[in-house]
């Protein structure tokens, strides 16, 4: 699928040139800090060094001294606490980051965490019915209960008090509970992007800061809450950026047990980055509520022994294979569907229902879907004798408030922008798919049916390597303290235009571009490049074939080790044969 080409305006070169003076870095790094809000030294020096201390105060959330007022109240008067959460990463993680801080000085605490397919997502019966039957008068549900107003109500009135602790966006009507959630529409509090888990720390925070607690107390429990801002995929910018790139150190220097674990059976060396968390990390935690129960996940992050971790672990890693084995043929099945479909393959919204696909795995199933046909997407299954699935979206389309506008149709939904989930009786599916098209249709821009790359800067390959007499270049080494990265702080995307392909070129494995590349006017510098996925361009652009042709490349800047040696590579996101004057 073609793609757009969007170069993002250059900053003001004033603001610029004050950077580089304050700085000292290169003009396309200037240039990129002051698009990202990075204007000043110190605003340099808190995104390059993130300081805990710029952390907000947690009593700035709404309901926070009341939450940790219930809890204090709890542990005096010996109630019985349930620490309740959603199957996926984020639920697991914030379980287990509550549920590690509050058993550290208090024992009658339990977790819960509902299974995938007898409950589905949220607040359950079964949940509210383990609460009572069991004699527990506090539930802190984390991840989940912002939208749960009848299940909550049925446990207060059956003596079980709610801390809701969830980042999701609140419904017109809220559950009876005690609320945490900067979403509320009036909650003061300054950074409304935490992950769930990000939620349930700042709760954690909060309690450790009323009992008069070093911070050292709780800075164990950021390599959890940093993957699940990883898996999640929060915004990498403010807050969480603090939590994120502190909890990456946790995870390099002492990570918990389960983590190191799961790293090894991935034969995972070497120093970690956000990318590890989100392909390594993140998928095996999700594999056990996907595939078996989300208990599993919770047991492993709370492990403190070698022999805990080992067969859990081990198991875990059994249930990714077999997540990536269904991913593979359910998706092969979907583009079927579509592809047989002419309706389905003209509308501008994918909604595919199969009662037999494996409930874990259709939130995966749709971003691959929506990777291939690139239109907001919705997959369904049948489970309990309804359809369930999950829904992502486009860049720039708010794929929540589309299915709201079909919420006559639903029994249940929940979700924000990006991504969503929902149940509804099977007999509404053919309607649903209808009106959600419908939605689309009307709404969305045709440009973001079009995949969209934004381009950082355009720049030379001088520019990478200006300056650098050996070693790794300054200039990759200022790019790569901007990590941590994700939404609204994505990895620097840069074009260079011109760039002539050399004979030592070739296909990897008939899937694969492995370029050698020069550009003219610098034919000292040779660069390395690899585009994975993209060997049907290789036609065009053989350079045996096409001696004299040039290209225009977009890419990231990544290191690649090889034998030993570590060297810069371009990482192709998109390429296009150059037209003369191309600008």
């Amino acid at each position: 699928m073609d793609k757009r080409w969007l170069l993002k305006k250059p900053a003001s070169q004033q603001q610029i040139a004050k950077l580089i003076q304050e700085v000292g870095v290169s003009r396309p790094i200037a240039n990129i800090m002051v698009l990202r809000g990075i204007k000043t030294f110190n605003d340099t020096r808190n995104f390059f060094r993130p300081d805990l201390k710029n952390l907000h105060d947690p009593f700035k959330m709404k309901n926070m001294s009341a939450a940790v007022d219930r809890i204090e109240r709890a542990i005096a008067t010996q109630e019985n606490i349930l620490i309740y959460g959603d199957y996926d990463v984020d639920g697991t993680t914030a379980v287990s980051l509550v549920f590690d801080y509050l058993t550290r000085n208090y024992g009658q605490i339990g977790y819960y965490i509902p299974d995938r397919y007898a409950e589905g997502y949220g607040i359950s019966d079964l949940g509210v019915d383990f609460a009572i039957d069991n004699s527990f008068s506090l539930v802190i549900a984390l991840d989940c209960g912002i939208k749960e107003v009848e299940k909550i109500s049925r446990a207060v009135d059956n003596g079980v008090d709610f801390i809701v602790c969830d980042h999701h966006t609140p419904g017109a009507e809220l559950p009876p509970a005690i609320i945490l959630n900067p979403k509320q529409t009036d909650c003061k509090y300054p950074f409304k992007e935490l992950s769930g888990c990000g939620v349930g720390f700042k709760l954690v925070q909060a309690l450790n800061q009323i009992r008069g607690r070093s911070f050292d107390e709780i800075y164990s429990l950021l390599d959890l809450v940093m993957v699940s801002i990883g898996a999640d995929i929060v915004s990498m910018n403010g807050e969480n950026r603090i939590l994120a790139y502190h909890g990456l150190e946790v995870l390099n220097k002492k990570p918990r047990l389960g983590f190191s674990k799961l790293l090894q059976l991935a034969n995972k060396t070497g120093v970690l980055n956000i990318t590890d968390v989100v392909f390594i990390l993140a998928p095996r935690i999700n594999a056990a509520g996907r595939i078996a129960s989300g208990n599993k996940a919770v047991e492993l992050l709370l492990a403190k022994t070698f022999d805990e971790v080992d067969q859990i672990s081990i198991d875990i890693n059994a249930h990714n294979e077999t997540r990536k084995g269904l991913d593979k043929e359910i998706t092969a099945e979907a583009l079927e569907i579509i592809a047989a479909d002419d309706w389905m393959k003209n509308a501008k919204s994918t909604l595919v229902f199969n009662s037999n696909w494996h409930k874990g795995v259709v939130g995966i199933v749709a971003s691959r879907l929506t990777e291939n046909y690139y239109r907001p997407t919705i997959v369904l299954t049948e489970s309990n004798g309804l359809a369930v699935g999950s829904a992502r979206s486009v860049q720039g389309f708010n794929i929540y408030d589309a299915i709201d506008q079909c919420s006559d149709l639903l029994e249940q939904f929940g979700g924000h922008n990006f991504a969503a989930g929902m149940t509804l009786k099977l007999e509404n599916v053919d309607a649903f798919r209808k009106k959600f098209n419908d939605v689309v249709s009307a709404t969305i821009p045709e440009n973001l049916l079009i995949p969209e790359i934004q381009i950082d800067d355009e720049i030379t390959f001088r520019d990478i390597y200006e300056n650098t007499p050996g070693g790794v270049p300054k200039f990759y080494r200022v790019l790569n303290q901007m990590a941590p990265f994700g939404p609204d702080n994505m990895r620097p995307v840069f074009i260079s235009r011109q760039v002539k392909i050399l004979p030592n070129s070739r296909v990897l494995k008939d899937e694969h571009l492995k370029l050698v590349l020069v550009q003219e006017d610098y034919p000292e510098i040779i660069v390395d490049a690899v585009g994975f996925g993209m060997a049907d361009k290789w036609a065009a652009i053989n350079p045996e074939k096409n001696p004299h042709q040039k290209i225009d490349l977009v890419y990231t800047i990544e290191e690649n080790t090889w034998n030993g040696n570590t060297n810069l590579q371009l990482m192709i996101r998109d390429l296009k044969v150059s037209v003369v004057g191309n600008r």
